[in-house]
């Protein structure tokens, strides 16, 4: 089942990640993707990532595409104006990528070419109206188009933002503007994202709650450092600290924070940060 049956059937979709390389050599990646076959929905191709230079994800989501994966094709506003980023998205679905996740990007100075200059000639929001016009026949300049594509459109949302109200602000303008599913960035308080979820649900989209895996008590003290929208708990940090095996103990509290919510939401994102082999293990205790 693909990502878009399961998110149209409510089966409980898993979604996980893999991200292009920097270079031309897509082995590695392929190889990640393979130990999550059967296992997720789909895969998300990340777009230059944190603005770090890779392979462009369309190419990487074709080459999916042709050993039989699923991909989420993520589009950021950073780097392509308007004409490139339709281009792009209808060269997509002419090989079939029709999974379409819609983000403005994090800024150019956070990567490895901070003298690049920032497009930005759209925001997550006006692509997301782009891509509704292309998938109702017509371009963003209002014009026909020869064969239409049949997208299923995505956005992400920041449940632990601080301040919220912005976040929340943004999050109703991409449900009006046709986004019909959101995965949010990394949360691990179950209490907040039920209370997130609930709100968001009853707006008639899709929720995927997302969880980084977390694999040491320094990774999780680098998150909340340097990620906006990111918290962990001190009571995670703690456990990890204390642990004899903190990889074993990132699985656990990734699966159980699953069991916590999968009621409250309809569906997950597990991003595993290189580490796809644990993303197995993780469903598995978690009884997915």
């Amino acid at each position: 089942m693909n990502l878009h049956d399961a998110l149209s059937s409510g089966t409980f979709a898993v979604t996980s990640e893999v991200g292009p390389p920097k270079g031309t050599d897509v082995s590695e990646m392929l190889a990640s993707a393979e130990i999550l076959r059967g296992r997720v929905h789909a895969l998300n191709v990340t777009d230059n990532q944190a603005a770090v230079m890779r392979l462009c994800t369309l190419a990487a989501c074709i080459h999916l595409k042709n050993a039989g994966h699923d991909a989420v094709y993520q589009v950021t506003c950073r780097d392509r104006n308007r004409l490139a980023m339709q281009s792009d998205l209808l060269g997509a679905a002419s090989f079939g990528i029709t999974n379409v996740l819609a983000l403005t990007g994090d800024h150019i100075v956070v990567g490895d070419h901070p003298a690049a200059k920032s497009v930005f000639d759209y925001e997550s929001v006006q692509l997301l109206e782009t891509i509704v016009d292309l998938k109702g026949g017509r371009d963003a300049a209002g014009n026909e188009l020869h064969g239409v594509p049949d997208f299923t459109i995505g956005a992400v949302v920041t449940p632990d933002a601080k301040p919220f109200r912005p976040q929340l602000a943004k999050f109703e303008k991409k449900v009006r503007a046709g986004a019909t599913y959101f995965q949010t960035q990394a949360v691990y308080d179950p209490e907040s994202f039920t209370s997130f979820s609930a709100y968001a649900r009853g707006l008639g989209v899709k929720i995927l709650a997302g969880v980084v895996v977390l694999r040491s008590a320094g990774m999780a003290r680098f998150m909340n450092k340097n990620i906006p929208g990111i918290e962990v708990p001190q009571a995670l940090i703690d456990q990890l600290e204390a642990s004899n095996d903190p990889v074993q103990t990132g699985i656990e509290i990734t699966a159980r924070f699953i069991e916590q919510v999968r009621s409250e939401c309809d569906g997950v994102h597990v991003m595993a940060v290189g580490a796809e082999h644990l993303v197995p293990r993780i469903l598995d205790a978690a009884g997915l």
